[in-house]
């Protein structure tokens, strides 16, 4: 296998749905090709931001199927396993694999807090049966599960894992992956309010939550860092950082999708037990992205059109 090599920016896109709950197709599409048109480089479904855990098996590859079409190769898509076991799991690589995702984000099986043998085994059992490239994604912080940098040394003989998605929320994780593990896997940052921060230290790319909304000035960011235009980009990130936070939340999914409808991209209809949020939760939120709506950069501005 060649590694993919994956880098940019990769929105963990949200899914839409209609107010009764059901999967909107059409709406989920029409946000894919926005994001697509405004520069993002890949994308993953069915993330944590892509509420998977309210999806069943069926739903999960239904959404696959539509970001596939609406990407209509244009860009890699990827599709986020979590399933409650690796058996699970491997049923729906299965069917993934027979819908032609380009490769799969590997979260710990949910629930159960592997330790790190199981956890490795995990993904490594998933990487061998996908025979497509692998984006672990570690995150201790939200999952309890921590794949170090030596854990990433030991799989680093499986061929098929390419990238890791660091969530830590400890940035020097970055400098200690590579000091490990040095070129072997594409780094990915996974926390929106860091990614000025990942970039500085070498990352190949952001799994990026608020981007969904704002891909250009998204990827404006990462052009910017690659570019070493560091004041320039720092500006973009300050204007940022605000909405940035609002992805580091037990309610990320709620403020983002409110987000979403704040710049009119898509609806804050989600499933339940998640509500909309509303009182002085929301009013937070609103007053964070109006104020960054009225100091938008405009030469960075996402095309709605």
């Amino acid at each position: 296998m060649s590694n993919p090599r994956w880098q940019g920016v990769f929105p963990a896109v949200t899914t839409k749905f209609h107010a009764d709950e059901s999967i909107d197709a059409e709406g989920t599409a029409r946000h894919i090709d926005f994001q697509i048109r405004n520069g993002i480089h890949g994308l993953v479904t069915c993330g944590s931001l892509g509420e998977a855990s309210t999806l069943t098996l069926e739903e999960k590859l239904q959404v696959a199927k539509i970001a596939l079409d609406a990407a209509d190769g244009r860009i890699p898509v990827l599709a986020n396993v979590s399933e409650t076991s690796t058996r699970e799991a491997l049923r729906y690589v299965d069917g993934a694999n027979r819908l032609g995702v380009a490769g799969y984000m590997v979260m710990p099986s949910v629930i159960y807090v592997a330790d790190a043998r199981e956890a490795m085994l995990n993904v490594r059992t998933i990487a061998n049966a996908a025979q497509k490239p692998i984006m672990v994604y570690n995150n201790p912080v939200a999952y309890r599960v921590d794949l170090k940098p030596q854990h990433m040394v030991e799989l680093a003989d499986c061929e098929w894992i390419a990238a890791i998605k660091e969530s830590t929320d400890d940035i020097r994780r970055i400098t200690d992956l590579r000091n490990t593990v040095g070129e072997r896997y594409q780094l990915f940052l996974g926390v929106d309010d860091l990614a000025y921060e990942g970039l500085a230290l070498g990352c190949d790319g952001l799994l990026a939550g608020v981007g969904c909304a704002f891909p250009r000035e998204t990827v404006a960011l990462y052009d910017l860092m690659k570019a070493g235009k560091f004041a320039e980009a720092l500006k973009l990130y300050q204007w940022m950082t605000p909405m940035l936070h609002l992805d580091v939340s037990t309610k990320l999914v709620q403020n983002l999708k409110l987000i979403d409808a704040l710049v009119g991209v898509g609806t804050e209809h989600m499933r339940r037990p998640r509500l909309p949020l509303i009182g002085a939760e929301r009013e937070y939120v609103e007053g964070i992205v109006k104020k960054a709506l009225a100091t938008r950069p405009v030469q960075y501005q996402s095309v709605m059109q």
